[in-house]
């Protein structure tokens, strides 16, 4: 550790760190030597204080183990679980990126992630990483309530596990074809907040889902119409500021605005 901290202070190198232990005798960081999966993560580096206030704020995902400030305004968050393999591990990232705006490319379970306390060297002049600890739990996959199929149907196009056949949607995709088509015809979307609350009982908060399912929806709809990102941002702060913290409610409706926007870029190119 010494002498990594000289070189990294002395500007020969960046230190990264396996966020799961690799096989006694690998030489290569590969997938084939992953021993274990100890660690989800998801690395923010775009609107991250929008974002990292989403997730801590999300009741799809427990507290994290730690948050990595890597920069200005950019952060890895990571869980320690039990109860992972390697394919539900990467689909559990892949979900996480979504969901919380993370880089896809940090979906493998073979990342490398930096190290609290020492210099990221590719600013000038070079950030020193910090942490906090907010829990210090142990999760298990049924800890993270990521549903593959919603994340699906928020997504049109983008594969995540096996996708069912048109003709046999789940349940949240039925709900975002009935929302969508309500939404369409004028339907108030507070009233249509609590009946698709309403029809959703088997949620762990449903009222946060049809939120959720509905504020997105909505922010689509915006898009298409025509509405300035700032104006939709904007609408969705009204709608629930009598709900919200302000800091919150501000945080929330920009992540909002953003999974929507991605949502549109991507169907126009599948």
């Amino acid at each position: 550790m010494a002498w990594l901290s000289y070189e990294n202070q002395h500007g020969r190198n960046n230190v990264y760190v396996a966020a799961n232990p690799l096989n006694p005798g690998s030489r290569k960081r590969t997938k084939e030597s992953i021993a274990s999966v100890r660690h989800l993560y998801i690395d923010i580096d775009t609107d991250g204080d929008a974002r990292l206030a989403a997730l801590r704020a999300s009741e799809l995902v427990p507290p994290p183990t730690s948050i990595l400030s890597t920069s200005q305004g950019k952060y890895q968050v990571l869980w320690r679980v039990e109860g992972f393999d390697s394919a539900r591990q990467e689909q559990t990232l892949k979900q996480l990126a979504i969901a919380f705006g993370g880089d896809p490319a940090c979906t493998d379970c073979n990342r490398v992630l930096r190290v609290p306390g020492f210099l990221n060297r590719k600013y000038d002049p070079p950030y020193k990483v910090t942490v906090e600890y907010p829990d210090d739990s142990i999760w298990n996959p049924d800890d993270f309530e990521l549903d593959a199929s919603a994340v699906n149907a928020m997504l049109p196009g983008t594969p995540i596990g096996s996708r069912k056949p048109p003709s046999k949607r789940s349940h949240s995709e039925s709900d975002w074809a009935w929302v969508s088509h309500e939404l369409v015809h004028g339907k108030d979307a507070l009233t249509l907040t609590h009946e698709l609350a309403s029809k959703r009982a088997d949620k762990p908060n449903p009222l946060y889902y049809a939120q959720r399912t509905i504020d997105v929806a909505s922010a689509r709809l915006w898009f298409i119409e025509g509405s300035s990102f700032d104006d939709v941002i904007a609408m969705l702060k009204c709608r629930r500021c009598s709900e919200l913290p302000a800091a919150l409610c501000s945080a929330r409706a920009r992540e909002i605005a953003t999974t929507a926007q991605r949502m549109i870029a991507h169907r126009k190119t599948a």
